[in-house]
This record gives structure tokens, sequence and C-alpha cells, in this order.
């Protein structure tokens, strides 16, 4: 069965449970709102990000729902733009990093022996390290910024796509259609890619849906401390940064955290439920407990 023959069924049971679960449709559409957000962001946002007013750290008001800053930008228009930021810098950090650790778990779990024991034994390397601390060391010696916060992202995120194909592909290597496929003289990423790959799809969906949330919230992690994105730029990070230097204007750091919770949360709770709906043997479990 090929991914792409796979995709359909996958998105319909997507939608039916959607349908059937309140929380999954809620979670859906908070995930799909901010991606909206992201892209529609200057035409959403009611002021300019960067534009300053003399209502210096103003109360939530009709002008200002979200309040302002320290330096009289509207708090909501900043928040909105840092959707602009966030989501699709995370999006693109786990695109990378799955495509970097499938190939890489992939290609030990294939070939076994002395290949897949230096690929996992450079995974635990990394694993040996707390993800926060390693890509904070990372960026500070490339240099704040927020290119050099992608890179150290990526270098830490790559290694559980890795170990999870890696285990997906030990499982099927030795199935019959994969060693019909070799007896019939096909090349080893002939393998991987027809007749393996589309079963990885599940896992690896399952896997990039709670990473989304976790990227936003490392994203935001490395801008509070100053060395992800740099002002006058929106960020959700930077923002809450900014907010602790004035504890009784609340809505400073508030907003934009609820942003980030909202975020995460969504995207917990459709990677909890897409493991249920991708996995069988989930699937199954879930059906004998309901009768």
């Amino acid at each position: 069965m090929s991914a792409v023959a796979a995709a359909p069924g996958r998105a319909a049971a997507v939608a039916r449970a959607a349908r059937r679960d309140p929380l999954v449709a809620i979670a859906l559409l908070i995930a799909l709102s901010w991606v909206v957000i992201a892209v529609l962001a200057p035409v959403l946002a009611p002021d300019d990000p960067l534009h300053q007013t003399p209502a210096l750290l103003s109360s939530p008001s009709s002008a200002h729902p979200f309040g302002t800053d320290e330096l009289g930008r509207d708090v909501l228009s900043r928040v909105l733009h840092g959707a602009r930021v966030s989501v699709p810098i995370a999006l693109a950090i786990v695109a990378i990093s799955s495509s970097i650790g499938a190939t890489v778990g992939a290609i030990a779990g294939y070939f076994g022996r002395w290949v897949d024991e230096a690929v996992m034994r450079f995974t635990d390397l990394v694993f040996a390290f707390p993800g926060i601390i390693l890509a904070l060391a990372i960026t500070a010696a490339l240099g704040p910024g927020l290119k050099n916060a992608v890179i150290a992202i990526v270098i830490l995120s790559w290694p559980p796509y890795a170990r999870l194909v890696r285990g997906q592909v030990l499982a099927l290597r030795d199935a019959e259609f994969v060693l019909s496929a070799r007896l019939r003289g096909a090349s080893a990423a002939r393998t991987l890619r027809r007749d393996v790959a589309p079963n990885l799809v599940g896992p690896l969906l399952v896997l990039a849906t709670v990473d989304t949330g976790e990227k936003i919230l490392l994203l935001a992690a490395i801008s509070f401390l100053g060395l992800g994105v740099q002002p006058p730029t929106a960020d959700w990070g930077s923002m809450i940064a900014a907010g602790t230097q004035y504890l009784n204007a609340w809505w400073v750091s508030v907003f934009p955290g609820l942003a980030i919770v909202s975020v995460v949360i969504a995207n917990n709770m459709l990677g909890d439920r897409l493991r249920d709906i991708l996995d069988p043997r989930g699937a199954s479990r879930e059906r004998r407990h309901r009768v």
C-alpha cells in the first residue's frame, strides 16, 4: 500500500474522530487557527507590531484589547505577529528534523550490524544531554539569533525520529513483502522508499504533531533567555521575558503565554488521538476498553 493511497484513509479517519470527539475537533480547530493567523497576521492585526504610542503599559481596553507593552506597542498585534515566527519556524524545524532522523534511522535499521551500532551510539550521545541545556549551549556558541537557535534545535531534535524509524524498520525488514522486494532485485533505497516508508507515515505523523508544540515551547524558552529572536521582532518568548520586568502589567506576558499554552495543548491532544487512530493495535485496545 503506497503512502499516497493510504493518505486519504488516514485523513478520513481523522475527520471521523473529529466528528465523534469534541476535544479532537477543538484541538484541530486551535492548531489550524494558529496556522491561519500566522499567514494572515498582517491583515488580522489591528496595528503595526512595532508602532509605539504614548499609552505605555496601558491595561486591556477597547482600543487595545490585550493592552500595550512598555513601549506603547499593541500586545494583540504583537501576539498575532509572533505566530508568524513561532508557528512556521517550528513546522520547519520538525520537517527538517524528521527528514534527517527518518533517513538516519531507516539506514541504521535496514542495514544493521556496524552501521546500526555506530548510528545508535551517536544518537545516544545526543540523548545524553538535556535538550534545553544543549540547545542553549549551541546557540550561545554560534551567537544569539533566530537562525542559530533553529540550527541548535535541529541538532538536538532528530534523534527521536531516528530511534522511532529504526525500531519500525527493524520490525519490517524481515517481513514477507520486504523480502519479496529483495528477491526481485530491488535496491535498498527502492525497498525503503516503496515498501517500508508507507508503514512509517503514521508513527512519524504522531511524533511530529506532538513535537511541533514542543518546538514552539523550546523556541520561546530560548528567546526568553535572550538567545533567540532579537528585538524589536515580535516573538512570544521575548514578550514574556519583557513582561517579567513589569509584574503589575500582567497582560504583557499573560497573553503570549496563553498563545503558547494553546498551541502546545492542542498539538499534544491531536498527537495522542492520532496515535489511537493510526495505530491499529491502539484502536483495538480502545474498542475492547469500551466494550
